[in-house]
């Protein structure tokens, strides 16, 4: 199988047995295409707005919502048992009260997400239900991912955003990891430590491209909407007051996001 014989060679010979090592070993190439999608090209590059956050933030709340549920769900399980860090690492409170502070009390109505995300969430909730292990794969790629790049990623919007306090940034704070770097060694060893059949490896290592594919696929995705939620906003603007069209900024963004959803298509996927 291709997968398994990816994950064995390395640019030093061979990989060895280790689970992590193999996830990131598979997932290089993706992890290079994720990293160099428009949107979070212009993230590194502090080229991002307020709107553009929020629309993140959307996302990312029902991607974590999806993972976290049914992690909670299988906490029991042997492959999911010793990668289960709730207190260190779940997101969805911290996302929630980010989305509060943004969108206010009422932010619940006011989530958008494109069909990316929605295929996302479905495939979290079909593995959660079908195949427990495989969560392990999205549970790599998504903590390990925020804990690497939380703290940079942090700075950054506070930059680019303009804000004076760390309020509305909680999704990149993991006040329950003293040191990151010493918690990836524990996460790694852990995942290490789940024993798979060859079949069930193989599948896992799929998985894990998988998971980054849909990351790359929700990235793209929303750029679309932005870039359609940015032409709204600019008609808007420009046209007269007795056009009928909302003029206050939150209306502004809500008929942008209104708008792309329309253009991109919220349809029911087929896994």
């Amino acid at each position: 199988m291709e997968t398994m014989k990816s994950a064995r060679k390395t640019e030093a010979g061979e990989v060895g047995s280790d689970l992590s090592e193999q996830i990131k070993d598979a997932t290089k190439d993706n992890h290079v295409r994720a990293e160099n999608t428009q949107l979070m090209l212009n993230y590194q590059k502090g080229q991002i707005t307020l709107t553009q956050y929020k629309v993140l933030l959307c996302s990312l709340y029902e991607i974590y919502k999806a993972l976290e549920e049914e992690l909670d769900r299988n906490s029991s399980h042997p492959a999911v048992a010793p990668i289960y860090f709730p207190q260190e690492l779940a997101r969805l409170e911290s996302l929630e009260r980010d989305l509060e502070h943004f969108l206010g009390s009422d932010w619940r109505k006011k989530v958008i997400v494109p069909a990316a995300t929605q295929r996302y969430e479905q495939r979290l909730r079909q593995v959660g239900r079908e195949n427990p292990e495989l969560l392990v794969a999205h549970a790599y790629t998504r903590y390990l991912g925020d804990l690497s790049g939380g703290q940079v990623l942090g700075k950054i919007t506070q930059k680019s955003l303009g804000l004076s306090s760390t309020e509305g940034l909680s999704f990149f704070s993991f006040p329950g990891v003293s040191s990151p770097n010493r918690f990836k060694q524990l996460y790694r060893s852990r995942m290490n430590s789940i024993e798979l059949s060859e079949e069930q490896r193989a599948a896992l290592l799929r998985e894990a491209v998988s998971s980054f594919e849909f990351n790359i696929q929700v990235f793209d995705d929303l750029q679309k909407m932005l870039s359609v939620t940015t032409e709204a906003g600019n008609q808007s603007q420009s046209a007269s007051p007795t056009a009928g069209l909302p003029s206050s900024p939150i209306m502004q963004f809500a008929l942008g996001l209104c708008v792309a959803m329309a253009t991109i298509g919220v349809g029911i996927y087929a896994l």
